[in-house]
């Protein structure tokens, strides 16, 4: 029974885990995503730092990207910016994957 109790406890630690290293690379992205639309909105570097702490706070309106890729295509719309919906996007899956890259090598 103990040794159960052993796997069942280490399946719950590389859980809870994974879902921290998911969280984690999840905000890395949506950090360099608000540098980025900052920069092709022309902010200054201390706005850019605001804005990106705004998209990471976008991402807590609900489940998924959505919320985050509304806030980028709103802000883009409002400012003028020439970014399709696909370019958006394209650009989150790539930061993603750096954001994924960083996480792994702390």
């Amino acid at each position: 029974m103990t040794n159960m109790k052993d796997r069942e406890d280490a399946f719950e630690r590389k859980f809870v885990h994974d879902e921290e290293l998911k969280f984690k690379a999840m905000s890395r992205r949506n950090r360099l995503l608000g540098l980025w639309a900052a920069e092709k909105l022309g902010k200054s570097e201390e706005e850019a730092a605001d804005y990106a702490r705004e998209v990471i706070k976008a991402d807590f309106e609900e489940a998924g990207d959505e919320d985050v890729f509304r806030k980028i295509r709103a802000d883009f719309d409002a400012a003028g910016v020439e970014q399709s919906d696909h370019q958006i996007r394209r650009t989150m899956l790539e930061l993603l994957e750096k954001a994924i890259e960083q996480v792994k090598a702390e």
